[in-house]
């Protein structure tokens, strides 16, 4: 099997682990805790995430950018999905830039 197929799989996976912690106690689950946290909380610990992130790049290891890449990853899905955006959602915006140059592509979402 190919490793774009393992990955995609693995994201699908992990995001039907987190919607089926929606409504789930927050006691037992850290995923349930940010669902019933709220948008607002969600979006306050992805903000945190991406300065992380950013600090790794700047002073860390390459190794310390993907652990930090990866609780940003998780934390955008646990928004995605109290959005009820998927992970497809996402792919299929991606994929709609792919061919275009960067500043052409940037420039088409300016008009909207």
């Amino acid at each position: 099997m190919s490793d774009e197929i393992m990955s995609r799989r693995f994201i699908d996976e992990l995001f039907g682990t987190i919607k089926s912690r929606q409504g789930g106690d927050p006691e037992k689950s850290y995923t349930a805790k940010l669902f019933a946290a709220g948008v607002e909380n969600m979006a306050r610990k992805i903000g945190e995430e991406s300065t992380e992130v950013i600090v790794a790049a700047l002073r860390e290891t390459p190794a310390h950018v993907v652990s930090e890449s990866a609780d940003l990853m998780y934390h955008l899905m646990v928004l995605w999905a109290e959005q009820n955006i998927t992970p497809d959602d996402v792919f299929e915006e991606l994929a709609s830039r792919a061919g275009k140059s960067g500043i052409e592509e940037k420039d088409s979402r300016d008009d909207e």
